[in-house]
């Protein structure tokens, strides 16, 4: 009996909640929606409406828990919206005035009427009882104050949420919108695919040819000056041989590194879920693996996704001051998603540059994405999304 009363409580408080966080919201509303009336002239202005409709297309996906993603301009969307505010803002927001208002003023007629003697004595808004003694403020008052909270807890919240679906509908880029920045997207992540193959190009070649092949050079120098002395010379031959030995030993090490930086062999070796826990072994902070059923993860994805843990893993060991980290990797039919985690210090910005933007880069080459959660005190969220098509 006491688990259900309190998971009645607990309910009833979560209500109050709701409905405080809703009434915050439409007394907004109501505030905006009134500078929107009083200066529509000026809001008319593409360049004004745009920054005062996207302010509240994130309030409204702040209500209701959903991400708003960035939109093109559209300025008759933009005005339409400042239209629609007018005419859903100010009703509901005079609404949740009214019932919040209401609330405030019984609970200041129930503890003040006897401070502020009149002739007329003090009346609560709702049952229209006149409050004159301690006896009827003692018992209508809470009576009151009860059932305007009950009316704010039912009907505040439905109202809050109709009305920022409502501005999420008239500000949501259209089909041919959606299309054309995808289009866009797309563009520029082609551009950036080029660039980074055409950069990984140069690196490979640069590896190649400035530590293997001079070593290759070196070696069949040495084993040209070993023919030519071994007549004369046999030991000095048979050094020159086992130099060139320890030599070849080490140009097979730079080209395995070389080899690694395309495809790490770990993956050949024990495929995704192996590499990832062997990197876990590995990093330079204590990391947890959690990996569900992936099934056949093309090659490609597999390499992007080893090398997303692997930078957000070592971005972890040098800058954030984590004590520990996550790895939580999932797939939901054809999407890939690997979720790292730490509890550091966060600030964590893709934009400044960092090995992040190297993920972003190594993401969007598979037309993939990646979101950054870092909060300034952590804990930082780094989650990348692939295709697996």
């Amino acid at each position: 009996m006491r688990g259900v009363n309190g998971k009645a409580r607990a309910r009833s408080i979560q209500a109050l909640v709701q409905a405080g966080r809703s009434g915050h919201y439409l007394l907004g509303t109501l505030v905006t929606a009134t500078v929107t009336l009083v200066a529509a002239p000026l809001l008319c202005v593409p360049s004004l409406a745009a920054p005062w409709a996207e302010r509240h297309r994130r309030r409204a996906g702040a209500l209701l828990g959903r991400p708003v993603e960035p939109r093109p301009r559209s300025p008759r969307r933009d005005l339409g919206w400042l239209a629609t505010q007018l005419a859903t803002g100010l009703p509901a927001g005079v609404l949740a005035l009214l019932c919040l208002g209401n609330l405030l003023l019984v609970l200041g007629i129930t503890v003040g009427w006897w401070a502020f003697p009149a002739s007329e004595p003090a009346r609560l808004p709702l049952l229209g009882v006149h409050v004159d003694s301690w006896a009827l403020a003692l018992t209508a008052g809470p009576v009151q104050f009860l059932l305007l909270a009950a009316l704010a807890a039912i009907a505040l919240p439905p109202l809050a949420r109709v009305h920022a679906r409502c501005c999420l509908a008239v500000t949501a880029p259209t089909p041919a919108e959606r299309l054309a920045a995808r289009v866009g997207e797309l563009t520029r992540t082609r551009a950036d695919v080029l660039q980074a193959h055409g950069a990984e190009l140069r690196r490979i070649e640069r590896d190649l040819h400035d530590g293997t092949q001079a070593r290759l050079v070196a070696i069949a120098m040495r084993l040209a000056v070993a023919g030519e002395i071994l007549p004369q010379d046999p030991d000095a031959a048979g050094a020159l041989v086992r130099q060139t030995r320890a030599e070849t030993e080490e140009a097979m090490t730079e080209l395995r590194s070389v080899i690694r930086s395309v495809y790490p062999p770990v993956l050949a070796d024990q495929g995704l879920v192996g590499a990832l826990r062997a990197l876990a072994t590995r990093a330079g902070v204590p990391t947890r693996i959690d990996i569900g059923e992936l099934g056949e993860v093309p090659a490609a994805v597999e390499a992007v996704a080893y090398f997303a843990v692997t930078e957000a893993l070592s971005n972890i060991a040098r800058h954030s001051r984590a004590t520990e980290a996550a790895v939580h990797l999932t797939r939901d039919g054809a999407l890939l998603s690997a979720e790292i985690t730490d509890d550091g210090t966060g600030g964590a910005d893709a934009s400044r540059g960092s090995g992040l933007d190297g993920i972003r880069r190594r993401a969007a080459a598979l037309d993939g994405t990646m979101r950054v959660s870092s909060p300034p005190g952590g804990p930082t969220v780094v989650t990348v999304e692939l295709p697996c098509v």
